[in-house]
């Protein structure tokens, strides 16, 4: 339904998880997807399981913490393809730990991924993107940012701050025919919440408490970043949208 052909998408985190999954949808509808992360070996398995499939990707292996290398990436991707299209700026982690056991450090490390990064990563796309009026770029946030919990303070706060960052550069980058949108994904099934899906009792809650009766499923987080990158996504700006089986919509 949607045609990203000729589209350059850049991904970050896109190793595993969410990155991965909307990489490969984002892939399947035309779009040439550079895939970040750090590991260059599994970005490579990555790569080649695309092609394997008949579509296009390339691996680009950094840290999303390393500000010149985030900036080199982008402007590598100009010189050979001529543009980048698409930024999803997923490269994320988290940090579970009482307030009072918190460690700063932690909170720092936190912050820098979820927030400093993707301000970087915006900066230097968006540097590329206005000048020829166009672009997509869309932020991974999290349901987390809107129903807290305990223990992970470092990692709502940062999403809380990609949600608002999220609407200040749609509000920005808006008059350059930018779009600036956050997925907020509820409880997936991925490597990051292993500890939770291993502990029954949380496991039970979610379902219980998700109206989709389960958690989320990757191929269910896809098409989100699909429709958001598409041409027919072009007035659609400053969105935090939940994908969430309901979560955030049930009392």
């Amino acid at each position: 339904m949607f045609d990203l052909t000729g589209k350059i998408a850049l991904v970050t985190g896109a190793s595993r998880g969410l990155g991965w999954a909307m990489a490969q949808s984002l892939a399947r509808c035309g779009a040439h997807v550079v895939l970040n992360a750090r590991d260059p070996a599994a970005l490579e398995e990555r790569v080649a399981a695309l092609r394997a499939d008949g579509l296009s990707g390339e691996a680009a292996a950094f840290d999303v913490n390393d500000t010149e290398a985030v900036e080199r990436c982008v402007t590598d991707i100009v010189a050979r393809h001529g543009q980048l299209d698409i930024l999803v700026a997923n490269a994320g982690i988290n940090h579970r730990a009482p307030i009072g056991d918190f460690a700063l450090a932690d909170f720092q490390r936190v912050m820098n991924t979820n927030l400093t990064s993707v301000w970087v990563l915006c900066r230097a796309a968006a540097g590329v993107m206005m000048p020829r009026r166009q672009g997509r770029i869309i932020l991974t946030g999290s349901i987390s940012a809107i129903n807290a919990r305990a223990t992970v303070s470092a990692y709502v706060a940062s999403k809380g701050a990609v949600h608002a960052l999220t609407k200040q550069l749609a509000v920005e980058l808006a008059p350059s025919a930018i779009t600036v949108n956050c997925i907020a994904p509820g409880f997936f099934a991925t490597e990051m919440n292993t500890p939770l899906l291993d502990n029954q009792q949380f496991n039970d809650w979610v379902c219980q408490r998700t109206p989709a009766g389960r958690w989320g499923q990757l191929q269910e987080i896809g098409p989100a970043a699909v429709f958001l990158a598409s041409d027919e996504a072009s007035y659609v700006s400053g969105l935090i949208m939940t994908v969430d089986g309901g979560f955030t919509a049930a009392m």
